[in-house]
């Protein structure tokens, strides 16, 4: 078992809330998580599966039913098979609150972003926390005895990062991404060709940290620009891939106005492309752009809430990989590479004295030892970072 450092943020938000809404891909362990912090819950918890159609009957009248187990946790697995419910239990949260239970009522669980979940917003707003849950992060795998090359090769699915052999995890994903494909879509958009999407989705995984070009994508799927820019909003809706938007800067040169586009779980990159081996791996044309992905995932996930991520490139190429600003002011500038030498040929230093960051980063894979370079930057191993980053400011 990996221990998430979500389990803790999610009991303060219980405490804290009328209730929360677990967010995130299938199978990334939100079910798990769940129901160890609800097994614990000192009022005790309800569970209810909505992917069975047993506790689908069950809630033939969702409020009574709710009402009925008050002061019981409710947990809602698969609450996107049943959105209508979302709209009772506003009410049910104020006569829960009129009896003097204000906390710990709720807690539902999603695999599609609440932008599929009709009136979500309206129904939740205020009463439930919305907790975004991401892949199995570095640190955590390292404190489970996982090396970053296995989960950087397996991605942080849980079941895909400790099957038993290389081959077990490639097996699980290929029936994860069939899944998506004949399950997922078809239920979040009907109207939509599964395989478009899928072919989509492989070429965004060859190009993974490459500046969207839907106008390319639109030729080679054969469909229109908008919507390319549709199809990447559902993949985005199921947490598979992230857009990563340039950094606003008032600088008197030419910026780059187009997001970046990663593949958010490196194993389902290197699934899409087709690697299978830590071999296969090294010698591929995409292992930079796959560190990348994994370097940019982790760090946004690990990120405080208020530090909000962005690249920075000028039409010159003068850029950085990803930087973190606070309000109006970046406050952190990272360069990734494979070997972790300093990035001052790609003009990285350049641009960050443009944006004023003194904290620079040159993180690479988890080898050697912390070294400070000139103008301020420092070599560090991606696992070691992560665990900086979880105390940004906090």
């Amino acid at each position: 078992m990996i221990a998430r450092k979500a389990s803790e943020e999610l009991r303060e938000r219980l405490e804290t809330f009328a209730g929360a809404i677990l967010v995130g891909p299938g199978d990334i362990g939100k079910s798990t998580l769940a129901r160890q912090v609800a097994d614990a819950w000192p009022a005790g918890a309800v569970h209810l599966d909505l992917g069975r159609i047993a506790d689908r009957r069950r809630l033939s009248d969702p409020g009574a039913f709710f009402r009925a187990q008050a002061p019981h946790l409710v947990v809602v697995d698969q609450v996107h098979k049943m959105p209508e419910v979302l709209a009772v239990l506003k009410d049910v949260i104020e006569d829960n609150r009129s009896h003097g239970q204000r906390t710990g009522e709720f807690l539902l669980i999603s695999s599609v972003s609440l932008n599929r979940l009709p009136g979500a917003e309206e129904h939740l707003a205020r009463r439930i926390s919305v907790m975004e849950i991401f892949a199995v992060a570095p640190d955590e795998a390292a404190e489970a005895g996982i090396e970053l090359q296995q989960l950087w090769l397996r991605g942080g699915f849980p079941d895909s990062l400790t099957a038993n052999s290389d081959l077990a995890s490639v097996q699980w994903r290929d029936c994860l991404v069939d899944t998506y494909m004949d399950r997922d879509v078809p239920h979040l958009a009907p109207r939509v060709d599964p395989d478009v999407i899928r072919r989509l989705w492989t070429m965004l995984a060859y190009s993974s940290g490459d500046l969207l070009n839907s106008s390319r994508l639109s030729e080679n799927l054969g469909v229109s620009p908008p919507t390319v820019s549709r199809h990447i909003g559902l993949l985005e809706d199921l947490g598979l891939v992230r857009l990563v938007e340039p950094w606003p800067a008032d600088l008197p040169r030419r910026l780059t106005k187009s997001p970046r586009v990663y593949v958010r779980d490196t194993g389902l990159l290197h699934s899409l492309v087709e690697i299978g081996t830590t071999h296969d791996l090294l010698g591929h044309p995409s292992v930079g752009s796959s560190f990348r992905s994994l370097v940019v995932e982790s760090l946004i996930t690990a990120a405080p809430p208020s530090w909000k991520p962005y690249f920075f490139r000028t039409a010159s190429g003068t850029q950085i990989d990803l930087v973190f600003a606070r309000g109006n002011t970046v406050q952190v500038g990272v360069q990734i590479g494979l070997t972790g030498e300093p990035a001052t040929g790609t003009g990285f230093h350049r641009a960050c004295d443009a944006l004023g960051i003194s904290r620079r980063f040159v993180v690479r894979p988890d080898s050697g030892t912390d070294e400070d370079h000139p103008q301020d930057s420092t070599s560090v191993g991606l696992t070691d970072l992560v665990r900086r980053w979880r105390d940004l400011d906090r």
